[in-house]
C-alpha cells in the first residue's frame, strides 16, 4: 500500500486498484509510468493554460531560487519579484486601481476575500453585516470559508456546521438573491459570491443576464460582490478577456485567482481588491491582520511572470477564444449518443458532457483513459472538458473523436 492519501478519493478504491501515475507531460498531452500517451481534456484541474513542459517557467523559477527563494511579505518586507508581479496584475484586473494579496491557492483567496469582507463592514461601522451568501452547485474550495459557502452538499456532508454565518441560493435565479435580501435583511449580509461558470459543481454556464443582474441587486442593496475567478481567471472565460469580470463588466469589489495565474507549474493564488474595499486598510493606522508565509512566493510570483510573458506573446486570449467555437463545433454532435444528456458549451475554453447517467462517470472516465484520453467528472456525471490554451483546431478534433468512441462503449 502507498502512503500518499490522494485528494478527493475512495482511497480504499484506489488502493485496491492503484494510482493513475501521470510521469510527464508536453504540450497538450500527458504521459503515464507504462508509457501510454493521453490527451489532457482538463488541463490538469483546470489550470495548465499554457500547456505542459514549457522550459520558459522552469528557468525562470531556477533563477530566482538561486537568487533568493522567498522572503517575508509582512509587515514593510517585499521582494522585487513581488512587487512587479503584483504591479502586473493589477494592470490587468478589470478594476482600475486594485490591490493585489497574493495567496498559496484558491482555497486561501476564498478565505481571504471572506474575512476581507466581514472586515471591511467593521471598518465601515456596520459590524452586523456579517453573512456570506452562495449558490447551489457552486464550488469555492475547501477550506472553511469554501466548504461553508459552496453548494454541493457532498462537500459538507460529515463535517456540521463549520461557519454559521452563510447562505445558499439558487445558482441560476437572480430573484433567489432579492428574495434573500427581503427575508433577512441587507443589514445582515456581507457578501455575495458567484463564479461565472459552475466549475466543479457540474460546469453550468451561466444564464443569458444572470451575472449583471445580481451584480446590480449587490450594488442597490450595498453588498460586497464577490467573483470567484478561480477557474475563469487569466483567460479560460475567452472572448479576448483576462478576466469573466471584464467579459461581463461586472466591475467585482474582489476577484479570487489561482489556478491561470502560475498555469499550475507552482502554486500560487492571489485575491484582486477594489479601491472601494482597499481604501480603509490603505488610508492608514488600520492593519488586516492576515496573511500566509509563502504568499507571493518569490519562485512562484517569478512562475507567475514567465506564464503571462507566454499568454501575451503567443497571443493565448485568442487561443482561449478559439476553443470557444472549436469545442462546441467539435462536442455538440456528442449529444446525439444515447450515453450523453446534454452537451454545454459556449463560453470559453469550457464545456461539459453531461451522461444521461450520471451513475457511469467512473465507468466513462475509465473508457476514455483506454481510448487515450486523461479526462474528469464534475458535478452529477458531467464530464470536464478544459483543454490548455494551446491545442489546436485539429487536435479538439481528434479528442471529440476519442471521447465518442469511449462513450459508445457505455
Amino acid at each position: 500500500m502507498g502512503s500518499l492519501w490522494h485528494g478527493f478519493a475512495d482511497m480504499g478504491a484506489v488502493t485496491a486498484s492503484g494510482p493513475f501515475v501521470v510521469t510527464r507531460g508536453d504540450g497538450t498531452r500527458i504521459y503515464d509510468d507504462k508509457g501510454n500517451e493521453y490527451l489532457d481534456a482538463t488541463a490538469g484541474l483546470w489550470f495548465t493554460n499554457i500547456g505542459h513542459g514549457r522550459t520558459e517557467v522552469a528557468e525562470a523559477v531556477a533563477k530566482q531560487l538561486s537568487t533568493i527563494a522567498h522572503y517575508s511579505n509582512f509587515g514593510d518586507f517585499a521582494s522585487d519579484v513581488t512587487i512587479e508581479l503584483a504591479d502586473r496584475v493589477a494592470a490587468i484586473a478589470p478594476v482600475e486601481g486594485s490591490k493585489v494579496m497574493f495567496t498559496l491557492g484558491g482555497s486561501d483567496s476564498v478565505d481571504s476575500a471572506y474575512k476581507l469582507a466581514r472586515r471591511y463592514w467593521v471598518e465601515q461601522g456596520k459590524p452586523g453585516k456579517t453573512i456570506a451568501v452562495g449558490r447551489t452547485k457552486a464550488y469555492h474550495g475547501m477550506h472553511a470559508a469554501g466548504t461553508s459557502l459552496a453548494g454541493i452538499p457532498l462537500n459538507a456532508e460529515g463535517y456540521g456546521e463549520i461557519i454559521p454565518d452563510t447562505e445558499t441560493v439558487d445558482w441560476d435565479d437572480a430573484k433567489a438573491l432579492l428574495g434573500l435580501i427581503e427575508r433577512i435583511g441587507a443589514d445582515k449580509i456581507a457578501a455575495f459570491f458567484v463564479e461565472p461558470i459552475i466549475g466543479a459543481g457540474g460546469v453550468y454556464l451561466p444564464p443569458d443576464g444572470y451575472l449583471a443582474e445580481v451584480r446590480d441587486i449587490c450594488r442597490e442593496h450595498d453588498i460586497l460582490f464577490i467573483v470567484d475567478e478561480v477557474v475563469t481567471g487569466f483567460g479560460r472565460i475567452g472572448g479576448g478577456a483576462w478576466f469573466a469580470s471584464a467579459r461581463f463588466d461586472l466591475q467585482p469589489d474582489m476577484i479570487t485567482t489561482a489556478k491561470g495565474l502560475t498555469s499550475g507549474y507552482v502554486p500560487m493564488g492571489a485575491l484582486i481588491v477594489s479601491p472601494r474595499v482597499a481604501e480603509p486598510f490603505f488610508a492608514g493606522g488600520t492593519w488586516f491582520r492576515h496573511g500566509y508565509t509563502y504568499g507571493g512566493h518569490n519562485a512562484s510570483a517569478a512562475a507567475a511572470l514567465a506564464n503571462l510573458d507566454i499568454i501575451e506573446r503567443e497571443n493565448l486570449l485568442d487561443g482561449a477564444n478559439r476553443l470557444e467555437s472549436d469545442l462546441a463545433q467539435a462536442l455538440s454532435p456528442l449529444a446525439e449518443l444515447d450515453s450523453v444528456a446534454e452537451v454545454r458549451t459556449g463560453l470559453g475554453a469550457v464545456s461539459a458532457v453531461q451522461l444521461a447517467d450520471p451513475a457511469k462517470a467512473m465507468a466513462a472516465i475509465g473508457k476514455l483513459r483506454e481510448h487515450g484520453v486523461s479526462g474528469r467528472a464534475a458535478g452529477q456525471g458531467a464530464l470536464q472538458v478544459s483543454p490548455a490554451f494551446v491545442m489546436t483546431t485539429e487536435e479538439v478534433g481528434e479528442l471529440a473523436d476519442r471521447f465518442a468512441a469511449a462513450l459508445k462503449e457505455l
